[in-house]
């Protein structure tokens, strides 16, 4: 990954470009990290805390409400800039990671828990929109994909570490004392970080970004389509934050597994998924988003179906390769969409529109629903009912979205 390629010739990196590119990685390692942490405690913070399986669905729903509330952060990534932004979320997730460690009751947790995810979404959200502005057409989808990848391999970090955590004295709490110790060199480490080329060349022109209306791109020509890619979010977030959250639950409680068997079961299949992980992004530059988009939703349709409804250890860890595969990779096919589909003034304010909020909808909701479905049908039924989001979401791809591959962001943002 030390070259570009640019047309037929290759371009190197340049060292900022390399450094910008790890650094951006790593934040997006925690991503993965937090999401699986939250799927691994669930049933060890239920009994210490004495909630039952719809009360744990509703505490979820309230701690990924906090995503919604990121939508107001990532609109200030067109006026505050991308910089400034990632130092913000950066900071404010680390301190809420660790008070949710000292949490005493539910209330608590759940109230750091939702903090923390504001900031984390906020910061994932504005590293992909900096990868997007940051890197060239023909490894644009590679390089997101990449930092999304990165994710996965929080998961198996996670996965690894969880299992001897709560064997500890301090159990589920440790999980959110160890996952700042990284963030704190990641903070320190964000002080050679620029300003994304393309945001401040913007500013060179135009002069520093003035506050703006809150429903600013609902009077510009883009406000149809960010209101297409909000429904396919969505749409997407009804299966993806449910079919890795719940699985645990799932083999526990219906299919006999230990913590142990769990925490071997998600290693693995985080590893096994990585490299699959790793080139759905370049997968996207070479048969371009739409047909990337077919692949990746069909194997996220087929591993949620399979996690949930199989048997046996070997084939559910299968199911679960191809769910935690699926849950990564559609979040870089849409990153990749909804970074490329905008103007650089208008590219923060549609993604927290488009994502943050109205495709929340959807990502908040269904682990409510599924719950409450689960305490009357059981979890594996539940969450393979959700799967019919994603075939929605595919379907309105192929018939709403244009082909990206290979444009640069002034050209797909004018289609």
């Amino acid at each position: 990954m030390s070259e570009i390629e640019a047309g037929d010739a290759k371009v190197p990196l340049t060292p900022y470009q390399r450094r910008l590119f790890v650094f951006l990685s790593v934040a997006t390692f925690f991503e993965g990290y937090d999401f699986i942490a939250l799927t691994q405690i669930l049933p060890n913070l239920r009994a210490d805390m004495a909630l039952d399986k719809a009360e744990g669905g509703l505490m979820v729903s309230f701690i990924t409400a906090g995503t919604v509330l990121a939508f107001f952060l990532v609109r200030a990534a067109d006026r505050l800039g991308r910089r400034k932004l990632l130092t913000l979320t950066i900071a404010g997730y680390t301190v809420f990671t660790f008070a949710s460690g000292l949490a005493p009751e539910a209330i608590s947790f759940a109230f750091f828990q939702f903090l923390a995810r504001m900031f984390l979404v906020a910061e994932w959200a504005t590293s992909m929109i900096m990868a997007a502005e940051e890197f060239p057409a023909s490894r644009r989808g590679m390089v997101m994909g990449v930092i999304q990848g990165c994710s996965s391999l929080g998961s198996v970090a996670c996965a690894g570490v969880v299992p001897m955590l709560l064997k500890l004295p301090w159990g589920w709490r440790n999980v959110y004392f160890v996952g700042i110790i990284p963030l704190i060199v990641l903070a320190v480490a964000r002080r050679g970080l620029r300003e994304s080329q393309r945001f401040a060349e913007q500013v060179a022109q135009k002069g520093p970004p003035q506050r703006t209306p809150l429903f600013r791109i609902w009077g510009t020509k883009h406000a149809r389509r960010m209101l297409q890619l909000a429904l396919i979010w969505g749409l997407s977030y009804v299966c993806t934050n449910n079919a890795i959250t719940f699985w645990k639950e799932f083999v526990m409680d219906e299919r006999g597994f230990t913590d142990a068997d769990v925490g071997t079961a998600i290693t693995i299949a985080a590893v096994g998924s990585m490299p699959m992980v790793f080139y759905a992004g370049k997968l996207l530059d070479q048969v371009g988003r739409r047909w990337g988009a077919v692949v990746i939703y069909g194997l996220t349709v087929l591993g949620a179906l399979g996690a949930y409804g199989l048997h046996g250890f070997w084939p559910l860890t299968l199911g679960l390769v191809l769910a935690i595969f699926g849950t990564s990779s559609v979040l870089a096919v849409m990153n990749a969409y909804t970074s490329e589909l905008f103007p650089t003034d208008l590219r923060g304010d549609a993604f927290a529109w488009s994502n943050n909020l109205l495709g929340r909808i959807g990502y908040v909701l269904s682990p409510a629903a599924v719950g409450l479905m689960a305490s009357s049908f059981g979890w594996g039924l539940a969450v393979q009912v959700t799967v019919i989001g994603p075939v929605l979401a595919l379907v309105a791809i192929l018939v709403w979205l244009p082909e990206t591959r290979n444009k640069e962001l002034e050209e797909t943002a004018a289609i």
